[in-house]
C-alpha cells in the first residue's frame, strides 16, 4: 500500500522558507536548502542534530540574526555546508563588530564533513567556534570578517 501511486511519497529534499517550516520538517531529509533573508527573534538555537540523515545544508544570506547557538552534532551522513554572507550575525557589513559571549558555533562528529563555506560578515559576533571529529574535512572556506572575535578549536579523536 505505501508504494500506491496516489499517495504522496516524502521528499528527502527540503527547500525552507521560514522558522515554522524548518521546525515542521521530518527528521529523515538529506538535503536543507534554508532561503534567503529567513530568521525570528523568537528563534534563538539552530539545533539541526535530529537530521542524522542530513548530506547537505545551505543557508542562504542575511539569514537568522536573532540565533545564538548553532548545534551541528552527530550528523554522520553529512557532507557539505554552505553558509550565505551575512547570516547568524547582528552585525551586518559592518567594520565595528563587537562580540558576544553566548554566540557560539558547535560542529561535532560529522565524519563524512568534507566542504564548509562560510560567507564575509557571517558568525561575525560569535565567540565560540568550535570543529571536532571531522577528519574528512578538506576545505574550510570563509570570507572576510567571519568569527572575528572567535579562537578556532579543533579537535580529532586518537
Amino acid at each position: 500500500m505505501a508504494d500506491h501511486p496516489n499517495l504522496p511519497r516524502h521528499n528527502p529534499n527540503a527547500t525552507v522558507r521560514s522558522i515554522a517550516e524548518l521546525l515542521s520538517l521530518d527528521d529523515s531529509v538529506t538535503e536543507i536548502i534554508i532561503d534567503n533573508g529567513m530568521g525570528d527573534s523568537n528563534f534563538t538555537v539552530l539545533d539541526l542534530s535530529r537530521f542524522t540523515k542530513l548530506r547537505r545544508l545551505e543557508i542562504g544570506d542575511h539569514c537568522m540574526s536573532y540565533v545564538t547557538t548553532v548545534n551541528m552534532t552527530g550528523l554522520a551522513e553529512l557532507e557539505r555546508v554552505v553558509i550565505g554572507k551575512n547570516s547568524f550575525t547582528k552585525c551586518k557589513n559592518e567594520v565595528d563588530i563587537t562580540s558576544d559571549p553566548n554566540r557560539r558555533f558547535e560542529l561535532k562528529n560529522c565524519y563524512k564533513l568534507k566542504s564548509l563555506k562560510i560567507g564575509r560578515y557571517s558568525f561575525s559576533d560569535y565567540s565560540v567556534f568550535e570543529i571536532e571529529n571531522v577528519d574528512a574535512l578538506e576545505v574550510i572556506e570563509m570570507g572576510d570578517r567571519v568569527f572575528v572575535y572567535a579562537s578556532l578549536i579543533m579537535k580529532s579523536e586518537e
